[in-house]
C-alpha cells in the first residue's frame, strides 16, 4: 500500500457493517491467553491489504458489539449514526481544538455547543471546554474551586496553603480519589459522606463533617455533588446542597456525567433542579445521550476562570499579535496542549435531531427504565434494591428457585452474593446478555441494567434479557458456588 493510499478505507465501512447484522453475537468470550493464540497481533512485518483486511475481521470477531441490546455492561451503549458520522469526520481532518487558524470551523462549533449547554444548566454567562472524560472534569473543578480560594497557588504550589477538604458522598464516583491524590489534596482529605437508602447524601451528615473539618483548622474547599451516581443512578438534593455551599462558602461541583442527559428532556430536567446554582459541574455526552467515546463537557460559572487558572501562554502557539481576534484561540484555558475536536461529534447529533429530537429519546429511555422497574417489581423471583427511578438505572437481585422460602440471614446474603457474578458468568459466556452487577455499601452483590438513548429497547427485549437471567439463574447450583 502506497504511504499517501487510502483505498483500504473503502473496505472499512463494509466490515462494520458486516458485523452489525442482527445474526452476529454479542461476543465471543475467549480468556486473554486463549486470544493471544487466536490472533495475529505482531507488528513487526508489514501485510498486504487482503492480510490486513482478514486481521481485521477476525479483531472484530472477538470484540464486544456494544451497539446491541443486549449490551447493558457500562454507563454507555450504542452511538448515535449522526454522532458516528462527525466521529469519523473528525478523525479524517486529523485537526487539533487549540487554535483558531488550524481549527477555525471546529472552533466555532465548539463554542456554539458550550454556550447552548450552559444555557440549558442555567449557566448563560459561564464559560466550558470539552475534555477527555469526566475524571479530568473533575480536575478542573478542583483545579478551578483552588485557584479561586487561593490564586496564589499557581505560581507558589501548595506548600504554603491550609488544609484543604472535599466533601462527596459515599456513592460517588472513585475520580474524585483520584484527584485528591494527583493535585496534592491527598485522599485522607476526601470525606466520604453517608447516603439515605435512595444513595443521596445526607444534608445534615454533610453539614457535620464541614464543622468538623473546621474545628481542626482545616479549611473546607469542595463539595462534590452527584447528578446520577454510577450504580444506584442517585441525584442528590442539589438545591440543599447548593444552601450548604452558599452558608460555609465553599464551592460547589455537580458531577453530572451520567444524569446531565436528562437536561434534554423538558420532562425530566426538573431532576436536576439547583444545578443551575453549581460554580462548576460535568456531563458526559458519550454516556447516556449515545455521543461516540469521547464526548465529555465541563462548565464553570464564572466566565475568565479557566484561563486564569489553566493558562501557560506558549509563545509558539498562542502569539497575541497574529492577524486575526486570537480570543478565538481557546485552547490555554485547557490543560491539554493537543485536543481532539469532541464538540463536532455532538454538534452532528444536535443539528440532526434539534432539541426536540433529543427530548424524545431521553423521555423514551427514561419510559423504558420505569418500564422495566415495574415489570420487575411484578416478576417472581426478580428483587429490586430500591424502588424509586430517578436515572434510568434499575437495579436488582435475581433469586434461585433453591433459595426463596429460607431463612433470609446473612448466610443467605452471602450465597446470593456468590450467585450474581456466576449467573453473570452464564449470561456472557452464551453470548446473551452482558450486565454489570456490583456491591453496594451493605448490600451484597446485584445487577444494574442502565438504558442509553441507543438502541432504545422496548417491552420484548426487556422481558428476553430477564428470561435469560432466570435461566441462568436457575442454571446455578449450590454445588457451583
Amino acid at each position: 500500500m502506497d504511504s499517501n493510499d487510502i483505498s483500504f478505507l473503502d473496505n472499512v465501512l463494509d466490515i462494520v457493517k458486516a458485523e452489525r447484522t442482527d445474526d452476529v453475537p454479542l461476543i465471543r468470550f475467549k480468556h486473554p491467553k486463549e486470544l493471544e493464540e487466536i490472533l495475529d497481533l505482531d507488528i513487526s512485518k508489514g501485510v498486504d491489504d487482503v492480510q490486513l483486511d482478514k486481521c481485521v475481521k477476525q479483531i472484530l470477531e472477538y470484540s464486544v458489539k456494544t451497539h446491541k441490546p443486549t449490551f447493558k455492561n457500562q454507563l454507555y451503549g450504542g452511538t448515535d449514526p449522526y454522532g458516528l458520522s462527525g466521529a469519523w469526520i473528525a478523525e479524517a481532518f486529523n485537526t487539533s481544538q487549540y487554535t483558531f487558524e488550524v481549527a477555525p470551523v471546529f472552533t466555532l462549533i465548539e463554542i456554539k455547543i458550550l454556550k447552548h449547554v450552559l444555557y440549558l444548566f442555567g449557566i448563560p454567562d459561564g464559560d466550558g471546554i470539552f475534555s477527555p472524560g469526566g475524571s479530568i472534569s473533575m480536575f478542573y473543578g478542583l483545579v478551578a474551586a483552588r485557584y479561586k480560594a487561593f490564586p496564589e497557588v499557581k505560581r507558589k504550589g501548595i506548600r504554603n496553603l491550609p488544609e484543604l477538604v472535599i466533601f462527596t458522598s459515599e456513592d460517588s464516583h472513585y475520580s474524585i480519589q483520584k484527584a485528591a491524590h494527583w493535585l496534592g489534596f491527598g485522599t485522607d482529605n476526601v470525606m466520604r459522606i453517608k447516603t439515605n437508602e435512595c444513595g443521596q447524601i445526607l444534608i445534615n451528615e454533610l453539614e457535620i463533617a464541614i464543622q468538623k473539618e473546621q474545628a481542626k483548622g482545616k479549611h473546607p474547599l469542595f463539595i462534590n455533588a452527584t447528578a446520577g451516581t454510577t450504580v444506584l443512578g442517585a441525584i442528590d438534593d442539589l438545591n440543599a446542597i447548593a444552601d450548604v455551599c452558599q452558608k460555609y462558602k465553599i464551592w460547589l461541583h455537580v458531577d453530572a456525567c451520567w444524569g446531565g442527559s436528562l437536561i434534554l428532556s423538558e420532562t425530566y430536567r426538573q431532576k436536576l433542579s439547583g444545578v443551575e446554582r453549581a460554580d462548576s459541574m460535568s456531563w458526559n455526552p458519550h454516556k447516556m445521550a449515545g455521543a461516540p467515546l469521547q464526548c465529555s463537557i465541563f462548565l464553570v460559572r464564572e466566565k475568565n476562570l479557566l484561563h486564569e487558572a489553566n493558562s501557560a501562554s506558549a509563545q509558539y502557539l498562542f502569539q497575541q499579535d497574529k492577524f486575526y481576534d486570537v480570543n478565538y484561540d481557546t485552547g490555554d484555558k485547557s490543560v491539554q496542549c493537543g485536543r481532539k475536536i469532541d464538540a463536532f461529534k455532538l454538534w452532528m447529533m444536535w443539528k440532526a435531531r434539534g432539541d426536540s429530537g433529543l427530548d424524545q429519546l431521553a423521555n423514551q429511555t427514561m419510559a423504558v427504565a420505569e418500564l422495566c422497574l415495574e415489570i420487575i417489581k411484578n416478576r417472581e423471583g426478580f428483587k429490586l434494591v430500591n424502588e424509586r427511578l430517578q436515572c434510568p438505572n434499575v437495579c436488582f437481585w435475581y433469586i434461585p428457585k433453591f433459595m426463596r422460602g429460607k431463612n433470609v440471614d446473612e448466610k443467605w446474603w452471602d450465597l446470593v452474593h456468590k450467585i450474581t457474578p456466576k449467573i453473570k458468568e452464564l449470561l456472557t459466556l452464551s453470548s446473551r446478555l452482558m450486565i454489570a452487577y456490583t456491591p453496594l455499601r451493605h448490600y451484597k452483590n446485584f445487577f444494574r441494567l442502565a438504558f442509553t438513548f441507543h438502541p432504545i429497547a422496548n417491552e420484548q427485549q426487556i422481558v428476553e434479557m430477564l428470561n435469560d437471567i432466570e435461566e441462568c439463574g436457575e442454571m446455578v447450583t449450590p454445588n457451583m458456588l
